[in-house]
């Protein structure tokens, strides 16, 4: 009796392991909150960008000569300040940098915020360490002015040179000024201004993700706010009192969705050779045969001397070997259903990076790969 109960518990924990199994299986894909998949419209950065000088250069700065609009910018300046430079003065200054400032005006930003800003130089300035930026202001997109940037520069780079010989360590001909710049003024942005009427942009069109979005938000607040108007926007009839309005926003972000699974897709880098692709890549059966041609050209130099008390000239002779080699190739089955199998499928064939890329445009040519190909 005792060996039948303990077969018994055994029978129903392996059915129990089963159940499990199954449900883990079924389990549906990990849900996100909307504030990771979609902004709202209108709140978003705004880029700002200035000219401006850097000085205090330990003598690393613009060669004027080469740059001229660098002693133009600072004689201007320097006329602005009540100081005079005699026509055709030659300044040969070395401590002093035209760069480019650049920052991210971020929403609802008020005057008086501060703002990290980037500069970089322009002309032919080996280093900014240690420098100041001068009072630039950064325009908008329109040509107004929403910053005013001054500071020390922070730079991460350090460089020597001496007898000809040098050594650098990141780079100097930029650097960053944290907290740098002050918000003058502030970019205007009217939600819900057309009667409490917002919208949703996913960051990523999908027409799946847009549907389940629209009946989570409808599921969370008991009735239909939300409305789909393609496959990225989605309408919200939001409140117009301001307050009520945050507190409905937020409580729209923070609902959970689980979106669709992306399409499937391999990237190919050119440049790096670099292949990346998704979950849901599979690849039918096909046969690949890859062979590589390799080209090997050997140059030898003799020298051609002539008799003695000839007349002739001693030269150089070039000898050039090329040689051809083809390695032989052979058909492999290729096959995967999930995308550890379509990998040891690829890595079966023994190809470089290179030679991968040209396989795969070949086996979505065949119809074998069912993924999209996108090259960057």
């Amino acid at each position: 009796m005792r060996l039948n109960g303990v077969r018994s518990i055994k029978r129903q924990l392996a059915q129990l392991g089963g159940v499990l199994l199954v449900c883990l299986l079924a389990f549906p894909a990990h849900a996100e909150r909307i504030h990771e998949l979609a902004n709202f419209a209108g709140v978003r950065d705004n880029q700002l960008v200035g000219y401006g000088l850097v000085v205090g250069l330990d003598s690393t700065g613009d060669q004027t000569t080469q740059a001229p609009f660098t002693g133009q910018s600072l004689t201007n300046m320097l006329s602005q300040l009540g100081v005079t430079i005699p026509p055709g003065t030659n300044m040969q200054l070395r401590n002093v940098a035209a760069v480019m400032v650049t920052a991210d005006l971020p929403p609802f930003s008020r005057p008086g915020q501060r703002l990290d800003i980037v500069v970089s130089s322009i002309a032919n300035a080996r280093s900014l360490r240690g420098g100041t930026l001068l009072m630039t202001p950064l325009k908008g997109a329109d040509g107004d002015t929403y910053a005013i940037a001054q500071g020390n520069m922070l730079v991460g780079g350090a460089g020597a040179q001496a007898g000809g010989s040098s050594v650098q360590i990141n780079q100097q001909a930029s650097g960053r000024i944290p907290g740098g710049a002050l918000v003058e003024r502030e970019v205007a942005l009217n939600l819900g201004g057309n009667g409490g009427m917002l919208e949703l942009q996913l960051n990523d069109a999908d027409f799946g993700t847009v549907q389940r979005m629209v009946a989570a938000i409808n599921n969370e607040f008991g009735q239909s706010v939300a409305y789909a108007r393609d496959g990225r926007v989605i309408a919200l009839d939001g409140p117009l009192d301001p307050n009520a309005r945050v507190n409905f926003m937020a409580r729209v972000e923070n609902v959970q969705v689980t979106p669709t699974e992306a399409p499937a897709r391999v990237v190919l880098n050119s440049r790096t050779g670099s292949v990346v692709m998704n979950s849901a890549v599979t690849l039918r059966q096909a046969a690949v045969a890859h062979g590589s041609l390799s080209i090997m050209i050997d140059t030898r130099f003799g020298v051609s001397q002539p008799a003695p008390l000839g007349q002739g000239q001693t030269v150089v002779v070039p000898d050039a070997d090329i040689n051809i080699e083809q390695q032989e190739a052979y058909l492999q089955i290729v096959e995967g259903a999930q995308l550890n199998e379509v990998v040891n499928a690829l890595n079966a064939l023994g190809a470089t990076p290179q030679d991968l890329m040209s396989i795969l445009e070949a086996l979505k040519a065949s119809g074998s790969l069912r993924a999209e190909l996108e090259v960057i």
